[in-house]
């Protein structure tokens, strides 16, 4: 139990707790927006089978949403580089793996496992926001 403490404590005067409690915010707001796009493609107007296809535009638009919100609020106070394009293209890269991931759990979910399309969100809004995180405060943000 100290130990937890004591790596809470780190996470906080590190300024990473905030970082996650404001990722974790910002990225279930994604998420909504995600999801909003997604399901009502694969339940209204693609067949289960084609689930995938509902993935790039659902992507871009959490990501438009996403990138404003970590931006400008989940990574407050972890300076980026100064240099404004190399830091969109970072966080197109870090996006593009993202998307990829959320792709793969897709295709694998739908298409080889015939499951229903919301299973596949599982892995997309656990998975991929982890990874997505890491990446976005040590690379893109950091």
């Amino acid at each position: 139990m100290a130990t937890l403490q004591h790596q809470i404590d780190r996470w906080r005067s590190s300024g990473m707790l905030g970082q996650l409690i404001r990722f974790g915010i910002a990225g279930g707001l994604s998420t909504v927006v995600y999801s909003a796009v997604y399901l009502p493609l694969t339940y209204w107007v693609l067949p289960h089978r084609w689930a995938v296809l509902a993935v790039p535009p659902a992507f871009l638009v959490a990501v438009v949403a996403g990138f404003f919100l970590h931006s400008g609020w989940s990574f407050r106070g972890h300076e980026a580089s100064a240099d404004g394009g190399r830091l969109h293209l970072k966080f197109f890269i870090v996006q593009s793996f993202g998307f990829a991931l959320n792709t793969l759990f897709t295709w694998v979910v739908t298409g080889l496992l015939h499951q229903q399309p919301w299973i596949a969100l599982i892995p997309a809004v656990t998975i991929t926001p982890i990874a997505t995180f890491a990446l976005n405060r040590q690379w893109v943000f950091g």
